[in-house]
């Protein structure tokens, strides 16, 4: 019987094997990439502790489906690569969920420690190559690092801002082992560790302040606008901004991928009246979009040179980059759901006559009118509206929940933006905040991984289809 009680505890656990529990322990559960050495065994372990992995054809189709996951769920994408070149493809799905503020963990092996420098097998600074594109980068230089690294570079993706993050396990350490006992303990107190430092973030200072200098700027302004983007879809502020739409009547913009946290078909939509709306608002509420190339940074002459600003965002260094007239640091939902709170307390709504709404529903009504005569043609050999409104009515056909629509291509992603609706949150994946061409069959596969309830769409320009087009065979 002693014998038989001793035996667990003497059992080896490999560098690999502790990888996959730490990331099942740390709330993984599923994992994109490709396999070879030092890795594969890694993959099998995890598969085994329960973190389900995905094999893909190429890395980088498997990191946009590891940016997308986390932008979806909320929870840190896994993608993970072989040494080198396969570290080497893996930045571009890393390097978008950074440039995109979405969650990823990329897990790499890299060659055996006491051969690094020696021309190695598929050898690289992998810590040095990824810096460029990520939050932090850490290296397990002994097993008994795995664990601890494991729950700090996984919370690291989701703290702030979230965006992509590197651990690096050199195949030296792949192949130590330890006890089952020891395996255990270092996972247990990682665990604990972790749990210590998973606070919730300080108030700003400045917090209260600008909750209440935005509602009043709001409520004094004459030409108000609502805008928003994928980063209030990620943090789930769509019944917040729905309500502060509805309370106050102001009409609100969408950016491509933040369709949907308002139904494109509310009456207040903006998206049809676009030029016009932020060209003459006189204050815009910001929320989980930065003033970047696609808010043509907030500047004349597309916008008013006399607009206030009001920028919600997590990030400290993008308000102080933008200089709103006012800036708050802090989670979209929460923001907006205390901009509700200080709203309640004097309410206002401009109503449906008030000559702002008026212009701006007038505008979208002229605008969609417009385009609907031309989506009524039949056009032999197709144009780009044509095959659009099919797809667009066999979408719709679908009802609830919503299918997720994966858009890519230039002129398909461009033309489907004004004519494919979104009345849900987070059901519009396109190229994203650098214009990434290639992501569409990944984000497919993200999107039935993460909504298996929800049907998945690609729309796809050729193009586009051609850069990941073999892993519609994941």
């Amino acid at each position: 019987m002693a014998t038989d009680t001793a035996a667990p505890a003497a059992m080896k656990v490999d560098g690999s094997a502790l990888a996959g529990r730490a990331l099942a322990a740390a709330g993984a559960r599923h994992m994109f990439g490709v396999v070879g050495i030092p890795v594969t065994s890694l993959a099998s372990r995890a598969a085994a502790a329960g973190v389900r992995f995905l094999a893909f054809r190429n890395e980088q189709s498997a990191g946009y489906a590891a940016a997308a996951y986390g932008f979806l769920t909320g929870s840190p994408g896994l993608l993970l690569t072989v040494s080198g070149p396969g570290c080497v493809h893996g930045l571009a799905g890393l390097s978008h969920a950074t440039a995109n503020a979405w969650p990823l963990l990329m897990v790499s092996g890299s060659c055996s420690q006491p051969d690094a420098g020696r021309g190695d097998f598929q050898e690289l600074d992998q810590i040095a190559a990824t810096k460029p594109f990520i939050k932090i980068a850490v290296k397990a230089t002994t097993i008994a690092d795995i664990p601890r690294l494991v729950f700090q570079a996984l919370a690291a993706t989701v703290s702030g801002r979230p965006g992509g993050c590197y651990l690096d396990i050199p195949s030296d350490v792949l192949h130590q082992t330890l006890t089952e006992s020891e395996a255990a303990a270092l996972i247990d107190a990682a665990a604990a560790d972790s749990a210590k430092s998973d606070s919730s973030p300080p108030k700003h200072k400045s917090l209260d302040e600008g909750i209440e200098k935005a509602a009043e700027l709001l409520r004094r302004a004459e030409r108000p606008l609502v805008v928003f983007g994928k980063g209030a879809a990620y943090s789930r502020a769509e019944d917040a901004i729905w309500k502060l739409v509805d309370t106050t009547g102001i009409p609100f913009l969408p950016t491509p991928m933040g369709k949907g946290v308002v139904p494109d078909t509310h009456p207040l939509s903006a998206t049809a009246a676009r030029s016009l709306a932020i060209g003459q608002c006189d204050v815009a509420l910001v929320v989980g979009a930065r003033l970047n190339w696609l808010l043509h940074f907030g500047e004349p002459p597309k916008w008013s040179k006399d607009v206030k600003f009001i920028l919600v965002d997590v990030c400290e260094e993008e308000i102080e980059l933008r200089k709103p007239h006012v800036g708050i640091v802090g989670d979209a939902k929460r923001v907006v759901e205390l901009i509700n709170r200080e709203i309640k307390d004097q309410p206002f709504c401009l109503a449906p006559s008030h000559p702002w709404v008026e212009a701006i529903t007038k505008k979208a009504r002229d605008n969609v009118l417009k385009m609907e005569a031309q989506l009524a043609k039949d056009v032999v050999p197709f144009n780009f509206l044509t095959p659009l409104r099919i797809i667009r009515d066999a979408i719709l056909a679908e009802g609830n929940p919503a299918p997720v629509v994966v858009s890519e291509g230039a002129n398909t992603m461009d033309v489907g933006r004004a004519v494919l609706v979104q009345n849900e949150p987070r059901t519009r994946l396109d190229a994203g905040t650098w214009g990434t061409m290639g992501v569409g069959l990944g984000f497919c596969v993200a999107a039935a991984v993460a909504e298996p309830d929800r049907l998945v769409v690609a729309v796809e320009g050729d193009s586009g289809f051609g850069f990941s087009a073999m892993e519609v065979e994941v």
